[in-house]
This record gives C-alpha cells, structure tokens and sequence, in this order.
C-alpha cells in the first residue's frame, strides 16, 4: 500500500479526488486530557477561572474541525454538514474523555476534521485549567470510527 500525498517523483501533492464518488461519511475521533483529581473537581464544579471549560473547549473543538484544510496542509477543504464534540469528566481517569463526530456528504472522509476537533478541545481543556494544574496530561488520540466512501467502514476494536 502506498501513501497517497505523494506523486511518483515523491513530491507531497493534494490527492485528486475530482473522479471519487459523492457519499455520506462520517469519522469519529476520541482522546483524553489526565488531570489531578482537585483539577477535575474545579472544572466540573464549575470553578474555574476563566469560565466554562467544558463550553468552551465543545466550541473550540467545532471551530476547530471547520478550519482543518487551513492547518494542513493538504487536506481538502469540505462542507462539514455536522460537527459534536462530547466531554465527559471520568473521575477514574481522573480527566476528561473527549469524543469528536464529524460527518459530511463529499468526495473524500472527514478522519482529519475529527482528530483536528477532539485535539483542539482537549488543547483549550489545558489550557482554561493550566493556571492550576500544568502537568496535564493529552493522550490517546485515534480515530475509533470511519464510514462512506471507496475504503468502506473501519471501525477501532
């Protein structure tokens, strides 16, 4: 199998995908943001500094998979018809479990707009929380569900 970013002299290039067929796709990426307990307790308590961490990290996730073919670079920029992004606090963790669901109706998968949104939500979780906690740790990244197109359904296990 060969990686498609790069023509036959092995320079990088956008993938041509004028001749894929228009279907439905979706792709849900997840990771998650270790904290210590206190850290968690302020957040989910609502006693954070700078506000609604868990607000504010949903719209920086959403806002986050809309900009993707703008931070890179040879991602193709699509009509995102629905971007969720889920935080759920998980006090064994201790931290937050993030979810990012991303779907649209196109000519190639929207992976990279999923990871782009769980990412940069977790990104704004550290930091609305830093001031109090700067050994967070952001891990496990992976797309755990993609569907539509050419390649067919992957799902993680």
């Amino acid at each position: 199998m060969a990686l498609t970013h790069f023509d036959g002299k092995g320079d990088a290039h956008m993938v041509d995908v004028s001749d894929k067929d228009v279907t439905s796709r979706i792709a849900v990426a997840e990771n998650h943001i270790k904290m210590r307990p206190e850290t968690l307790d302020i957040i989910t308590e609502g006693r954070a500094k700078k506000g609604d961490v868990l607000g504010v990290a949903r719209l920086a996730g959403i806002m986050a998979a809309k900009q993707t073919a703008s931070l890179i670079p040879l991602c193709h920029p699509l009509p995102i018809t629905k971007v969720s992004v889920e935080l759920t606090p998980d006090s064994d963790l201790p931290g937050i479990r993030i979810e990012a669901t991303v779907k649209t109706t196109g000519q190639t998968g929207v992976e990279m707009e999923a990871l782009t949104a769980a990412s940069v939500a977790a990104l704004t979780v550290y930091d609305m929380a830093k001031a109090v906690d700067k050994g967070m740790e952001i891990g496990g990244l992976r797309v755990v569900l993609k569907d539509g197109g050419k390649s067919g359904r992957y799902a993680a296990t």
